[in-house]
C-alpha cells in the first residue's frame, strides 16, 4: 500500500504538518468512530481558546503514545521502562520547529530541564504531530518557576466508587472552597475523577501550595466520611482520595482540553458546577464533542479574573496538628515527613527512625 503524504493543519495562523495523517490512533468504539493521528491533530487545533487557557506560558510535559491507544499498551513508568509502548517527554523533542518556546525547570532531584513552553496553538498541534494525546503543564508561569499561581485538587475514586461519588464531593469541595473565599473551577479527568482547579496569587513556594491540599483535604475528610487523604492504599478503603501530592514540584495533572489514552477518545473537560452535578457518564465529552461544547463558551473563561490566598488553607494544616505527610517516591527525604513504609509493614522497633 503506498504511502500518504502528510497533511496540514492550520493552527494560529501557521501551518503545522502531520506525518502519517491516516494512522489509527484511538480504534473505533460501540459508541465512537476511529480516530487517527490528523483527527488528534485538527482537533487540538479546534480547541485553541480553552486549551492555551490551561497551557500559555507553563512549562509542559507530554505524555506521547507514538503507535496509538490499544489495548494492553503501557505507559512507561520510569527512563528504564525501554518496552513500554508510550511514555513521558519532559524535554524538547528533535525537530522542534522554530517557533517552540521552552524554559528551565528545576527537578526535585536537583537536575534541570528546559520543557516545552506553549506560547501558540501552532506548538501543541506540533506536539500532537509527534503523538502527544496529554499536556500536562506545570502549576507555575515562566516568568517565576518555583511559585505556583494554581492550587490543583485532585479527586480521584477509589475502587468501589464512581465517577458520581467524586462529584458529589466536589460539590462539597466548592462550598468548603467558598467559605475560605476561593473559588473552584471543575473538570473531568477524561475517566473517573474530577479535578478543581483554584487560581492563587504566586506568592507562596510548592512545599506552601502542598500544605495548602493537605489542609483542605483534612478538613473535607472531616466534614464527609467517604473522603480520604490516606497515601497508602491499603488505608483508603471505597473512599474519594484527595490526592495532595499532585501538588508537588514536577507533579502534573492533565490539562482542560487534553485527550486521555482511553478507548473513545475522552476529554478532560471543564465544566460548570451545575453540569458537573448532573453528569452521570464523563465518556460523552470526547475528541468528537468537545470542539462544538467549546464554540457555545469555555466554562473557564474566568478562571484568570481573581486569583486568591491559600493562607486561609495553610491555616487549616496547621490547625490539624497533624504534620507532615508522605511525599511521592522520586522525591528527596523532607523535613518532617514520616516514614515512607505502608503501615502493614512496619517494624515497630525501627518506625520513629
Amino acid at each position: 500500500m503506498a504511502k500518504v503524504a502528510a497533511a496540514e493543519v492550520e493552527a494560529g495562523g501557521r501551518t503545522v504538518r502531520v506525518s502519517s495523517p491516516d494512522r489509527v490512533v484511538y480504534e473505533a468504539t460501540d459508541g465512537t468512530p476511529e480516530v487517527t493521528k490528523l483527527m488528534v491533530a485538527q482537533y487540538v487545533a479546534s480547541v485553541d481558546d480553552g486549551l492555551m487557557r490551561a497551557l500559555r506560558d507553563r512549562p509542559t510535559a507530554l505524555e506521547r503514545w507514538p503507535s496509538g491507544v490499544r489495548p494492553g499498551m503501557r505507559l512507561a513508568t520510569g527512563p528504564q521502562d525501554s518496552k513500554a509502548d508510550a511514555f513521558y517527554q519532559k524535554r524538547v523533542p528533535r525537530g522542534a520547529p522554530d517557533y517552540l518556546e521552552t524554559t528551565t525547570v528545576t527537578f526535585p532531584s536537583g537536575r534541570t530541564a528546559d520543557e516545552i513552553c506553549p506560547t501558540e496553538i501552532a506548538v501543541p498541534v506540533w506536539c500532537a504531530h509527534m503523538g502527544t494525546l496529554t499536556f500536562h503543564p506545570w502549576p507555575v508561569r515562566r516568568d517565576d518557576v518555583d511559585h505556583p499561581d494554581e492550587l490543583r485538587i485532585d479527586l480521584d475514586p477509589q475502587p468501589g466508587t464512581t465517577f458520581t461519588d467524586a462529584a458529589r464531593v466536589a460539590g462539597l469541595a466548592r462550598e468548603l472552597l467558598e467559605e475560605l473565599g476561593l473559588v473552584g473551577w471543575p473538570k473531568t479527568s477524561g475517566n473517573r475523577g474530577v479535578h478543581v482547579y483554584v487560581r492563587i496569587r504566586p506568592e507562596w513556594d510548592f512545599v506552601d501550595v502542598r500544605h495548602a491540599a493537605i489542609g483542605f483535604g483534612r478538613e473535607l475528610e472531616r466534614r464527609d466520611e467517604q473522603v480520604t487523604t490516606a497515601w497508602w492504599k491499603e488505608e483508603r478503603g471505597e473512599r474519594i482520595f484527595v490526592d495532595y501530592n499532585q501538588n508537588c514540584r514536577d507533579r502534573t495533572i492533565a490539562s482542560a482540553y487534553s485527550l486521555r489514552p482511553l478507548p473513545g477518545a475522552p476529554v478532560s473537560t471543564p465544566m460548570t458546577w451545575d453540569e458537573l452535578a448532573t453528569t452521570t457518564d464523563p465518556r460523552v465529552w470526547n475528541l468528537h464533542t468537545v470542539p462544538d461544547r467549546l464554540a457555545d463558551g469555555d466554562p473557564w473563561a474566568g478562571i484568570d479574573d481573581a486569583p486568591g490566598s491559600i493562607e486561609p488553607l495553610l491555616a487549616l494544616y496547621e490547625e490539624s496538628g497533624l504534620g507532615e505527610m508522605p511525599y511521592p517516591p522520586d522525591h528527596p527525604k523532607m523535613p518532617g515527613e514520616p516514614p515512607r513504609v505502608q503501615p502493614s509493614r512496619k517494624v515497630a522497633a525501627h518506625w520513629e527512625e
